[in-house]
């Protein structure tokens, strides 16, 4: 019978953020279905005219998402009995503008965005450019790490490490985004006064199985 051992490789790491993500959504409601879709893209483009004032090309906002559906309502009648009622048309778009690092920057684009007339909800994360970087650099980590336990495992039963055999890894999705978050009150000038502001840093982990012969 071979001889194997099996060790649990974790890798860890921690990146500072990079990379700034915005995300906007604009919700229109009408009785008409061609009136809230018509008033979504007019408030879009003012949305398309503030980012492009704050530096942007109009096409650097991407639409993730765009969805429109039926609304309906409950209310009781004379007889007290409860029914759903027709609401009109609910419009969604959920767009993403994404761009490097820049405190002054993101102050400026929530000023525009804000004094546009849009009123689009949104939310900020900061995370990285490249993903696939944090990943490998994981990878490795964990091979690193199993190696290590491994190595300490056999000399410690007076055994020798030998030929890597196998990798067990499972593709999941890691942590590329920094726990920090960014609040600011949407007044006119407010850009002026730019917050002195550094993210904490994205810590992902990743783990594999790896498998070696004993000698």
């Amino acid at each position: 019978m071979d001889r194997t051992i099996t060790v649990r490789g974790v890798g860890t790491v921690s990146v500072k953020p990079d990379f700034i993500a915005i995300t906007l959504n604009i919700v229109s409601k009408d009785m008409e279905y061609s009136k809230s879709v018509e008033n979504a893209n007019a408030r879009i483009g003012l949305l398309q005219k503030a980012v492009v004032s704050s530096g942007f090309v109009k096409e650097e906002l991407k639409t993730l998402s765009f969805n429109v559906s039926t609304n309906y309502e409950g209310e009781t009648d004379e007889h007290g009995r409860y029914r759903n009622v027709f609401a009109g048309y609910v419009c969604r778009y959920t767009l993403k503008l994404s761009f490097d690092m820049d405190a002054r920057k993101l102050a400026e684009t929530l000023t525009a965005i804000s004094e546009s007339g849009a009123n689009a909800e949104f939310s900020i994360k900061f995370t990285v450019k490249e993903p696939e970087r944090v990943s490998a650099e994981l990878l490795r980590s964990a091979a690193e790490n199993a190696r290590q336990k491994a190595e300490v495992l056999c000399e410690a039963s007076g055994a020798k490490l030998g030929t890597l055999v196998k990798i067990d890894y499972d593709w999941t999705d890691i942590n590329v985004f920094s726990p920090s978050t960014y609040k600011m009150e949407m007044e006119r000038g407010v850009a002026a006064g730019v917050p002195e502001f550094e993210p904490e840093d994205i810590k992902s982990s990743d783990s594999a199985a790896f498998i070696w012969e004993i000698l």
